[in-house]
C-alpha cells in the first residue's frame, strides 16, 4: 500500500527524529533554540531539510519530530504535500512549534492541524511506527554499522533517527526489529543524513 495525494503525489519518503530534551509544552525561546530549548535547533534543521529545496518544498516526503523532553510527549508533523506558510529557516519553522506547545497535547493517535501542513499528537516513536506499519511504510534505523543504503524499490520508506543524544534503551526496544541502514562509517548529524538520504533516492 502506498501513500498518495489527492494530487497524486506518491509519498515515498517519511522522516521521524526524537528530540528528548525538547518539551512539547511551555515556552520556546527563539534567540535560545541551541541552549535553553532543548536542542531544537536541531529538530528545526531536520525540518528544513527533510522538506525544502531550492525554490520550492518536496511533495513526496514528510517528518515527524517528537518533542520527549515534557511531562507529556508530543510529535508534530510537518507534510510536504500541503505545507504552506513555513519558511526554510530554523526561526520560522520553530515558531509553528512553539504555537504548537501552548496548546493541549491530542490523544495519541489523533492528528489535529494546527496549520497547512502542520499537525500534531500525543505519543512517541513507537505510536509513529505503527502508523507506518499500518500504511505500508517500512521502517529503517540510521545506523553506522547497518547495510548500505541504495536507491532501490517503489515502495515508501520511514527513516528514524535520533538528536544529538542515542536512543534510550526504550527505544531501541521499540526499534529493534527496524533494518538498520549505513550511510557510511562517520558519525553524522541528523540533517546531514536526511540530505544523503534524499541525495542517493534522487539518482
Amino acid at each position: 500500500m502506498t501513500w498518495t495525494s489527492t494530487w497524486g503525489e506518491v509519498l515515498q519518503r517519511h522522516f521521524a527524529i526524537i528530540g528528548h530534551d525538547a518539551p512539547g509544552t511551555g515556552e520556546l525561546r527563539l534567540n535560545d533554540l541551541a541552549g535553553g530549548s532543548g536542542r531544537m535547533d536541531v529538530l528545526a534543521r531536520a525540518v528544513n531539510t527533510a522538506l525544502f529545496i531550492s525554490h520550492g518544498i518536496r511533495t513526496d516526503s514528510t517528518i515527524t519530530i517528537h518533542l520527549m523532553g515534557g511531562e507529556i510527549p508530543r510529535r508534530v508533523k510537518f507534510d510536504g504535500r500541503i505545507l504552506r506558510g513555513v519558511h526554510p529557516d530554523e526561526r520560522s519553522i520553530s515558531g509553528h512549534i512553539r504555537s504548537i506547545m501552548k496548546q493541549s497535547v491530542p490523544p495519541i493517535g489523533i492528528w489535529q492541524e494546527a496549520s497547512k501542513g502542520v499537525s500534531h499528537s500525543g505519543g512517541s516513536v513507537g505510536e509513529t511506527l505503527r502508523e507506518w506499519d499500518r500504511e505500508g511504510v517500512v521502517a529503517r534505523i540510521l545506523d553506522t554499522e547497518g547495510v548500505r543504503l541504495e536507491s532501490e524499490g517503489d515502495g515508501p520508506m520511514g527513516f528514524v533517527l535520533s538528536d544529538h543524544l542515542p536512543f534510550t534503551n526504550e527505544e531501541s526496544a521499540v526499534l529493534k526489529d527496524c533494518q538498520k541502514v549505513s550511510l557510511g562509517s562517520a558519525l553524522l548529524q541528523g540533517h546531514v543524513c536526511i540530505a544523503i538520504v534524499h541525495h542517493i533516492l534522487d539518482d
